[in-house]
């Protein structure tokens, strides 16, 4: 994983473990559910997260099935 994407990483871990963090503390200490606005924040988070790993994949995909 080169440098880039590894930072890129890295940011997206770290504002959704803040987030998630938040979420916890209202849950515990205050009680409260958390606003559905901030659980879809950290949801869309995630995804992105989750698209910016998938690509790697696919290429790395798709570049093995082209050796064959």
């Amino acid at each position: 994983m080169s440098a880039t994407k590894r930072e890129e990483v890295s940011s997206h871990l770290r504002y959704i473990r803040l987030d998630l963090r938040e979420m916890y503390q209202m849950l515990i200490k205050d009680d409260l559910l958390p606003d559905l606005n901030e659980a879809k924040e950290v949801h869309a988070q995630l995804d992105a997260l989750l698209n910016l790993l998938s690509d790697k994949e696919l290429k790395k995909i798709k570049s093995q099935s082209e050796n064959f």
